[in-house]
């Protein structure tokens, strides 16, 4: 069983607490996935990567992670967005649903969930969960909808914070006749053209049939419970979810199946902005991850979103992912230098760099086991990628032991974040452009500008080897 280090800002509790888990090892983990009525954009990307490095350092900390995130595909968006473009609502769901994976699996995320489940396939679980509230006294029937009554469970507002009089001011579900104007919506009767199915209900005690779709809300927890049971370790997903929709999940798993808490820990993240306003396909501020895709290696996107602790917002520009970009290269670079570097068997050249690697170990697990804190995650292994650097600059040849054990240990770590798994930092850099490359640094701390450009040209014209500055030290590139 690991040993429990890592700290965790749990929401419901609203302190940072310690990941303690109830069956040893073994984590289930549950995140909000997608609406899939149109394709991704980079802040569904920014949840969607930052689970995905937490998932990847509870794996790499010992822990066996069940992770499951949903695929909605019965909404009212995917109805509207159906209709706009006539073609029926599963024929929309499916190419979208199609399209969420492939996206998915170019930023890397899709080999570590083990299930994406679709809400149409658990109508059996949504209609027995919905009559356990019925039965229980939650939910009532109106013109053929279901309703679940808030006011009944007092715990409503525990994980929001809000008073309950507040709770009008936000996302509602208008209804005439409700109980209340924040009671949500269990099962809508069918409309015309809406995709439906048929369950039947006992209401005080009288079987009855409803031709409808579920709700939102009652989607996740149906399958939750499928999967994982009553009761589970860790719900992620977005900070503007928090209410109405994780509230509602805890009224509706709480009340049916009599266990508390539904979820021990949950863990929220930052949104993707535009200036002041959510990145959103409503307000036509989006960019899709197909269209950064197309600029932007998968790597580079992943980076981008790791510099910024989940947490947190992040103000989008362009100028970010150039800059995510550029480091990684620099990241590259450096560590194809030390890949491709001559070896030795003399162990007086080791002493450094396990000294390097050992350091970074350190540092990166106590950053990742502070509230997955990726930021510093990142500073500390750029730190050492740019000692062993300087290493491979300074010597000749290198222990070959010693360098096999900074480079897999700082390709494990790196691979928690989700970069060098493409491998481009193998690609070796010939020992006559190594040579040119370290004299034109030489030459440019001494300020000797118009040596280094000569030798920038040079390595240009004779080697097909682009050279560039950036903040993080010089890049370069073959351009053939």
């Amino acid at each position: 069983m690991p040993e429990n280090k890592i700290i965790v800002y749990n929401t419901l509790t609203r302190s940072n607490e310690p990941l303690i888990f109830t069956n040893g090892n073994k984590v289930n983990f549950f995140v909000c996935g997608q609406t899939v009525y149109d394709d991704a954009h980079l802040g569904h990307a920014k949840a969607y990567i930052n689970y995905d490095i937490i998932v990847r350092w509870l794996r790499h900390s010992g822990y066996t992670v069940n992770y499951v995130q949903n695929i909605t595909d019965v909404d009212d968006k995917i109805i509207k967005r159906a209709h706009e473009r006539s073609v029926s609502p599963e024929e929309l769901s499916k190419l979208y649903g199609q399209r969420l994976m492939e996206d998915m699996t170019k930023l890397g995320v899709t080999q570590n969930v083990n299930k994406y489940p679709k809400s149409h396939d658990y109508i059996d679980e949504i209609r027995m969960q919905i009559q356990l509230l019925v039965d229980k006294g939650y939910a009532y029937e109106l013109d053929n909808d279901i309703y679940y009554d808030v006011a009944k469970f007092p715990d409503y507002t525990v994980l929001s914070g809000m008073k309950l009089e507040e709770l009008e001011k936000h996302r509602i579900e208008p209804k005439p006749g409700k109980k209340h104007e924040y009671d949500f919506a269990l099962w809508k009767a069918a409309k015309p053209g809406e995709p439906s199915w048929n369950i039947t209900l006992k209401i005080n005690g009288v079987p009855k049939e409803f031709i409808g779709r579920p709700g939102w809300h009652i989607e996740d927890t149906a399958t939750t419970h499928a999967i994982f049971g009553p009761t589970y370790d860790i719900h992620g997903g977005a900070r503007e979810l928090i209410f109405p929709h994780h509230s509602n999940e805890i009224a509706q798993a709480e009340a049916a199946f009599g266990v508390k808490p539904f979820v021990r820990y949950w863990i929220h993240a930052g949104t993707m902005n535009v200036g002041k306003d959510k990145m959103s396909k409503s307000l036509h501020n989006f960019v899709t991850i197909r269209q950064a895709l197309e600029k932007y290696d998968p790597e580079t996107i992943r980076l981008l979103i790791a510099r910024t602790h989940y947490t947190k917002d992040i103000d989008y520009k362009e100028a970010l992912l150039d800059d995510a970009a550029s480091l990684l290269n620099f990241l590259r670079s450096s560590m194809s230098m030390l890949y491709n570097s001559k070896e030795t068997t003399l162990e007086d050249y080791s002493s450094e760099l396990l000294e390097v690697t050992a350091f970074l170990e350190k540092e990166f697990s106590e950053a990742m086991n502070d509230n997955f804190n990726t930021p510093l995650a990142i500073t500390k292994l750029q730190s050492a990628i740019e000692d062993f650097r300087k290493i491979t600059e300074t010597n000749t040849e290198l222990n070959g032991t010693a360098k096999r054990t900074a480079i897999e240990k700082t390709l494990e770590l790196a691979a928690v974040i989700g970069i060098f798994e493409d491998g481009k930092y193998k690609r070796a850099i010939g020992d006559a452009e190594s040579s040119m490359i370290v004299q034109r640094d030489r030459l440019r701390k001494e300020k000797r500008y118009d040596e280094s450009d000569k030798i920038r040209d040079e390595l240009l014209e004779k080697y097909s080897l682009k050279i560039e500055d950036s903040r993080y030290g010089t890049l370069w590139y073959y351009v053939n």
